[in-house]
This record gives C-alpha cells, structure tokens and sequence, in this order.
C-alpha cells in the first residue's frame, strides 16, 4: 500500500481515537510504540502526525513526542466565527451554482441522517453530518472557498465533535439540516443563509462548556516531560 494511503488511514485511526477520548488533550503519542501497535513503519506513523498537526489535533514539539492538542477556548471561537461565515457564504454560492447533481448528494446524505441517525455510532454519525457541510461547499464551485472551509471544519473536528455529543438528538439535527437543504433546492440565498445561522449560531457556546471542563479537568494531567520519538 502506498505511504500516503497508508498515512491517511493510519491519521484517520488516530482522530477517531482523540475524538473518542481514547487520546484525551495532553497525551503523548509515540510514534515507535504507535507505529509497533498498528504493525506499520514509523515513516507513515509521522507522516500522520502531522496530517492531523495541519489539523489542530496534535500539538508538534522539538525533540519530544507529540501531543494531544488543547485547544485555547478564544482560538475555537475565533475560529467558529470564520467558520460561520464560510457556511453561509457556501450556502449561498451553491444555491446559485450548484448542480442538480450536486443537491441531489446532499439530498441523499440528509436521508441517510434521517434514516439512521437512531442506532448509528455517534461518532459514525458525526462524520456523516460533517460530509454535509462540506458538500455544500463544494457545491459552491469555488475552490478556495472549498479549500478554506475544509481547514477550518478540520481544526473544530474535535470541539465540535464534543458539543454534538452534548446535544444529540434526532429531530433537531434532521429538521435543521432539511431545513438547509429545502433553501438549496429553492435556490434561495437569503434562505440558505438563515438556515445555517439557525443551526450554527450557537455553536461557540456549545463548545465553550466542553473546552472549559477539559481545560479544568485535564490541568492536573497534562505532562510535558520529554519523551523520546
């Protein structure tokens, strides 16, 4: 297998792991150790450190083993704000752009929201919803757009994750997400744009309890004792 592949896999194994809390804020990863237990090399291993280093997810440190990033709750919200407006700038570029085949994919994953929303693993779930958002952007057709947006959905991957797990629930999620998509269909920005605001415009306060009690919690545990690589 191709290292780039293998990297992308080995990075997509690790963010499900911090995103669980397996790898809470604070955690060193070792890349041998790391590498040993996923029977890989340590090539693709660092290569996928840093993957999710671009990401915000772990924090890099010279001569010591990488950790478990904890995000500063200012950063996250400066970042939300950003990532709003990119939202509704999507939204309302795809409701001018958007293929017929571009409404139908996102169509499609609302369905599979809907349909399986109740005994999906959240975290399964989580992902599908994100696949959400960011095909709206590239239904914009506006490749810097797309690029920008994907960059910051990746940083807030974990805080939003939390603050979704905070608020699960089925009839808010599916009705908010229809909602967006019904603007897209009627091709009208005005209405994309106050669908994402209704569902995201209390998104930094739904993250702000999450990183506040990881900040507080984990205080005590986070070491930065070097370790080796």
């Amino acid at each position: 297998m191709a290292e780039p592949i293998l990297a992308e896999q080995i990075a997509n194994h690790l963010r499900r792991d911090i995103l669980r809390g397996k790898l809470p804020p604070g955690t060193s990863i070792k890349e041998r150790d790391n590498a040993s237990e996923l029977g890989v090399s340590r090539t693709p291993m660092r290569e996928a450190i840093r993957i999710l280093a671009k990401e915000g997810l772990v924090r890099l440190r010279p001569s010591r083993s990488p950790i478990v990033a904890q995000p500063d709750f200012k950063d996250v919200s400066d970042q939300a704000e950003v990532l709003i407006a990119l939202e509704k700038l999507s939204a309302e570029l795809a409701c001018r752009d958007a293929t017929e085949a571009d409404i139908e994919r996102i169509g499609g994953i609302v369905d599979y929201m809907a349909e399986h929303f109740a005994e999906s693993d959240p975290l399964d779930m989580f992902e599908i919803d994100m696949s959400f958002h960011t095909a709206i952007a590239e239904a914009s057709h506006n490749h810097a757009l797309a690029e920008t947006h994907r960059t910051f959905l990746q940083r807030l991957w974990r805080a939003r994750y939390l603050a979704a797990s905070q608020r699960r629930n089925r009839e808010r999620v599916v009705s908010e997400h229809t909602r967006i998509l019904d603007a897209l269909k009627a091709r009208n920005p005005d209405a994309a744009r106050a669908a994402i605001d209704n569902h995201l415009w209390r998104l930094a306060e739904d993250i702000r309890a999450v990183v506040e009690a990881e900040i507080s919690g984990g205080a005590n545990n986070n070491s930065e004792v070097g370790e080796p690589l």
